[in-house]
């Protein structure tokens, strides 16, 4: 699978990777995807999870894993979250960290597919809260190409490092050009 993987993504889609996932502080990370424009960010992400041979992991709303597809959502590293109002779901998450020996969990800041000015800044907390790195994952379909980040641990001056963040993903367009993350909006 990891050779048609990787023929899929390179050959047919046309697409490469730049960076890896293979320092050993990955084992635990928050891993943010920008810019999240389209559910066909999902493949993508599905592909380099076999190219890399990485277990990657993504949280979605407890109603995806029911049937018929819930079964693979998990199969596929997808852990269900209750997004019920008035839980602390930076806790939540950040307690899934500790009971682990890996978990590299994939988010989106922006929170939703459609075109937002500020991301959500819960993988920010999540990260600090459960004393792992955040990898920046770029997913830029103008360039056809992910890049990967080296590891960046949050100092916790929030502001500071949002601006190092926003650099990293300067530039990139998402499926839905219009929908993509540019900080200067």
């Amino acid at each position: 699978m990891r050779r048609l993987s990787s023929f899929i993504y390179h050959k047919v889609l046309g697409w490469k990777m730049i960076g890896d996932f293979s320092e050993d502080t990955t084992k635990k990370c928050v891993i943010i995807a920008v810019s999240h424009t389209s559910w066909h960010d999902f493949y993508i992400g599905l592909l380099i999870r076999k190219i890399t041979g990485v277990k990657i992991s993504f949280m979605g709303k407890k109603e995806l894993f029911k049937w018929p597809f819930g079964w693979y959502f998990k199969r596929v590293g997808g852990i269900p979250l209750d997004r019920t109002s008035g839980q602390n779901k930076v806790e939540i998450i950040a307690e899934e960290f500790k009971k682990r020996d890996e978990l590299r969990l994939t988010l989106a800041p922006e929170g939703t597919r459609k075109k937002v000015s500020s991301w959500k800044t819960g993988f920010y907390y999540i990260a600090q809260e459960a004393n792992v790195p955040i990898i920046m994952v770029t997913f830029d379909f103008g360039k056809k190409q992910n890049k990967i980040s080296k590891p960046f641990y949050p100092t916790g001056n929030i502001d500071n490092d949002l601006l190092v963040m926003y650099d990293f993903f300067k530039g990139v367009k998402g499926k839905i050009p219009s929908y993509s993350f540019d900080p200067k909006d």
